[in-house]
């Protein structure tokens, strides 16, 4: 099955009407990797007279060199070369979850036009790294994934928007309005918890870490800049309430009211220089090449109504997320585990191996 896949493009003009090539961005990430231009262009399945001939052309179009290099030491990108590249990651960051969600929905939409409308298992779910696998696996599935917070998820599931929600909770106790928010929002008696992933969360900050950052106190100091994730997160929540736990007041944080939508937006604008410091997944670290100080684990969950668990459709998600390969793909991402991927247990239990002796 042919599936649409929506991804931003960059469009550079000059006054001569010149546009830049898009496989531009491909040529700077692939040498910010290897070091090498050669290697470089042969990862893009370019000839190196090209790659050279690109970096060239774009070089002339802005006036100064996007790759520098020197014989013996390889090739390492220029500040603008940098630029360019953290600029066109945060785009893909931002905006990724946002154009996924459409995709589904396109996707939906075709398949049902050219196959008949058959049963759709509707995910709605906190973005990340996980989840975003699932489209990859559901190929005996018709599976709606729409991204949103983890509230708006639990909120959807209660008012029959979705079949399934996505969220995430500490593996410890953490104080404050998080819990009590799920506790809200799900039933003990009409909900079922379906057991995904659990997933580092804590610091990321520069490969080099610079500003010696160890901890949540480092960030309060003048030298440090912060980057934030959107007020209703999952993350953000989760951040607050272990700000809250060591009584360390967000106001001194400077960078606190700056926001990011996505753990990969969080890194990007730390690898692009513009913070020092983020709070998110230890994937979206690696993906940049940062530094990750590890602060908490958690679950990350599904829930879905009792008596959907007899659904033939839902039955094949747990059988996907259950799956070898799947979880495979799973261990693969830094941080992550698949240890109880598709076990089901009630929210009672959920709340108590989660918040101890909360209530």
């Amino acid at each position: 099955m042919k599936k649409i896949q929506i991804t931003p493009a960059w469009s550079f003009t000059d006054e001569a009407g010149n546009r830049l090539d898009p496989q531009l961005f491909g040529l700077l990430s692939a040498v910010h990797q290897s070091g090498k231009l050669t290697a470089a262009a042969a990862e893009l399945g370019i000839s190196y007279r090209h790659a050279w001939n690109l970096l060239n052309k774009w070089a002339d179009f802005f006036g100064v060199a996007l790759v520098d290099m020197q014989k013996g030491r390889g090739a390492w990108l220029s500040p603008l070369g940098e630029k360019l590249l953290w600029a066109e990651q945060r785009v893909a960051a931002r905006l990724g979850p946002q154009l996924e969600s459409l995709g589904s929905e396109l996707n939906l939409e075709i398949q049902q036009l050219l196959e008949g409308v058959k049963p759709v298992l509707r995910l709605h779910a906190s973005h990340g790294y996980a989840v975003a696998l699932l489209p990859r696996f559901a190929q005996d599935l018709q599976l709606d994934l729409q991204y949103c917070s983890p509230q708006e998820a639990l909120a959807a599931l209660n008012r029959g928007a979705c079949d399934l929600a996505g969220f995430h909770v500490p593996t410890a106790a953490i104080s404050g309005p998080l819990m009590k928010n799920y506790r809200r929002l799900l039933k003990p008696r009409s909900h079922r918890i379906i057991r995904f992933i659990t997933r580092n969360q804590g610091l990321m900050i520069k490969p080099d870490n610079p500003h010696g950052i160890e901890g949540l106190a480092d960030l309060l100091r003048s030298d440090v800049r912060f980057i934030n994730r959107q007020k209703d997160s999952g993350t953000r929540a989760l951040l607050d309430g272990l700000l809250r736990d060591a009584k360390l007041s967000v106001r001194k944080i400077r960078g606190y009211e700056l926001e990011e939508y996505t753990h990969s937006a969080v890194a990007a604008y730390i690898a692009a220089g513009m913070a020092d410091a983020g709070f998110g997944v230890e994937a979206a670290a690696r993906q940049f090449g940062l530094g990750f100080v590890p602060l908490a684990t958690e679950h990350y969950l599904f829930v879905c109504h009792r008596q959907a668990l007899n659904d033939p459709k839902l039955q094949r998600l747990i059988d996907l997320v259950s799956s070898e390969a799947f979880k495979s793909a799973v261990a693969a991402l830094p941080g992550y585990s698949p240890s109880q991927c598709g076990e089901v247990c009630g929210i009672d239990e959920l709340f108590d191996a989660a918040t101890g002796t909360q209530g």
